[in-house]
């Protein structure tokens, strides 16, 4: 079946949008779509719904404080929002400005001086003078990037919980949203029941929340993420694999990575490795129609209407079966978006 632009759209009263998380992590409500039924639970219920030996990979990211405001030689005002730091001093970045910059330009941003150096694509690559690196000057004058949808400006709580509890290496711009309803007491449980749990890194891009504009799918351009999978990863993967167990991927930052090394080549298919370790960028872009061939379960928040998000869930649990979770989940008035609920699906057959 070819798809559209319209068959991934749907009607969200505005009031479902979650403009701030819940009170506890685990609080949110959890959808589970099973032998044609729906249950309604919270995520604390979620130990009950995995086996020992089950393996939840989580995306280790740190959201950064990727918005900076400046201006321009001029006098003119700008605001960046950092989308990949390249070195200690060096970034690409979008810019909104009244006219945007040229190369060779010069902007003040916090009292650093920046040099427009070149433009690629929709982004700008800046050089930043020293001494403070461009992570210490997002640390020290930058502001959390939270999602357009959200109405509010990033406050102390947003800080804290626009981050996951276990989030480790920094680059994102975007949090990996289904590592939001997971707490430490929630994690204990889960490895003290036998479930297994492993990490990689995916820097989620501001490209997460672009629209795709065509009605024809397959002429959206994907925008690029860098990701990095562990060997330990890799071998637990391989290993939950061979001993029955399912592979749950916590979010599509996960799916994305996990399926896109998949996709290379890898020396080690002869030992069952089903993907290879390593550092890499990904442009994949998955629609109905891909075959999965690590993920066996997916943890997700619900996304936005004719987003390339919703194409990747509706690819992994069917089109059909999401076209229903999203009606049930709009007419029991669940909570949409980053600070919003979350599913548990399955792989469809």
């Amino acid at each position: 079946m070819a798809f559209t632009l319209s068959d991934f759209d749907f009607e969200l009263p505005s009031e479902l949008i979650a403009q701030f998380p819940p009170a506890e992590r685990t609080a949110s409500r959890l959808l589970v779509p099973a032998a044609g039924q729906f249950s309604d639970l919270h995520f604390r219920d979620l130990p009950q719904l995995l086996s020992p030996g089950d393996l939840l990979v989580f995306n280790q990211t740190r959201v950064v404080k990727a918005r900076l405001f400046g201006e321009k030689a001029s006098g003119g005002k700008i605001e960046l929002l950092i989308e990949r730091v390249l070195d200690a001093h060096s970034a690409l970045a979008h810019i909104r400005a009244s006219k945007s910059p040229k190369p060779g330009s010069l902007l003040n941003i916090a009292g650093a001086t920046a040099t427009v150096e070149e433009k690629r694509d929709a982004l700008y690559l800046l050089r930043f003078a020293g001494p403070a690196t461009v992570f210490e000057l997002m640390d020290a004058h930058g502001a959390v990037p939270l999602p357009p949808y959200i109405e509010h400006d990033a406050s102390a709580q947003d800080i804290e919980r626009y981050q996951t509890v276990y989030a480790r290496t920094p680059g994102a711009v975007a949090a990996p949203t289904a590592g939001l309803h997971f707490d430490e007491a929630l994690l204990d449980t889960l490895r003290a029941q036998g479930v297994h749990t492993a990490f990689l890194t995916l820097h989620v891009g501001a490209g997460t929340f672009q629209p795709v504009r065509g009605d024809r799918i397959e002429e959206h351009v994907m925008h690029s993420e860098w990701y990095d999978i562990t060997p330990e990863t890799v071998a637990a993967i391989t290993a939950a694999k061979q001993r029955g167990n399912k592979v749950i991927a916590v979010g599509t930052t996960s799916v994305r990575a996990l399926e896109s090394a998949a996709l290379r080549a890898n020396p080690n298919a002869n030992q069952g490795e089903l993907l290879a370790p390593g550092a890499d960028d990904t442009r994949i872009f998955i629609t109905p129609g891909f075959e999965y061939k690590v993920v066996d379960r997916l943890i997700t928040n619900f996304h936005l209407p004719k987003s390339t998000l919703l194409m990747l869930v509706s690819a992994f649990a069917g089109h059909d079966l999401m076209l229903k979770v999203y009606a049930h989940a709009i007419a029991q008035r669940y909570r949409f978006f980053s600070y919003g609920d979350a599913m548990l699906l399955d792989r469809a057959p």
